[in-house]
């Protein structure tokens, strides 16, 4: 490869995003691609304190508006420091979230504003997007059966957060908010059915990678 590609994971907790990155890890070290494996919140040293403030202090009570600046200030220091640096150096980005999440969450689904939170993360992003993104889609009946369980960086099991745990409506209004963005964005963003078995929805993932990558 010549030029470096930043491919995105979104979902409803529970649809599958920490398997098939670790997935997609494993056929791109097997093809010898290098690549980086990443997340937001959480990518850089300052990302894991903003991690730890959104998901593991509830007492805080963080509003909507507050929320999505912590955000956007992760998302800063992570374009800056880490997802830029690599796709200048030729290097596939493979991202836990970006900011379609924000806009789904934050944006429609808390009613903060998608204009409002999209213009904010092209600031944060510098004007980047992901080259590929993929909304593995789940039925939100689903999410309190499937969450996945997540450790942070030092292997430590994270608290469920409250995004987790929100009503069966929420995780509805926010199925409804990505969809959404998957039809605004029909190039970037592909909607991939969950349900499958892992290995269905990895090939479907394959499939479109390879297409990105030797295009």
């Amino acid at each position: 490869m010549t030029r470096g590609y930043f491919i995105s994971f979104e979902g409803l907790d529970g649809a599958g995003k920490t398997t098939q990155i670790s997935l997609l890890e494993r056929w791109l070290q097997e093809h010898g691609i290098d690549y980086i494996r990443t997340r937001e919140p959480g990518g850089t040293a300052l990302g894991v304190e903003i991690r730890r403030l959104l998901f593991q202090q509830p007492e805080l009570a963080i509003t909507p508006l507050a929320e999505t600046f912590l955000f956007q200030a992760d998302r800063a220091q992570h374009f800056e420091t880490v997802v830029l640096p690599a796709l200048a150096a030729g290097k596939v980005v493979v991202s836990d979230r970006c900011f379609d999440s924000s806009i789904a969450y934050q944006g429609i689904a808390q009613g903060v504003g998608r204009d409002l939170v999209e213009r904010l993360s092209h600031l944060a992003a510098q004007g980047h997007a992901p080259d590929l993104t993929f909304f593995l889609d789940l039925d939100p009946a689903l999410v309190s059966a499937r969450t996945d369980v997540t450790q942070d960086s030092s292997g430590q099991r994270e608290q469920q957060s409250r995004f987790d745990s929100a009503s069966e409506d929420f995780q509805r209004r926010l199925r409804d908010a990505f969809l959404f963005l998957a039809a605004s964005y029909p190039l970037r963003i592909q909607v991939i059915d969950a349900a499958q078995t892992p290995e269905a929805v990895h090939q479907a993932i394959l499939a479109h990678v390879i297409s990105l990558i030797h295009s």
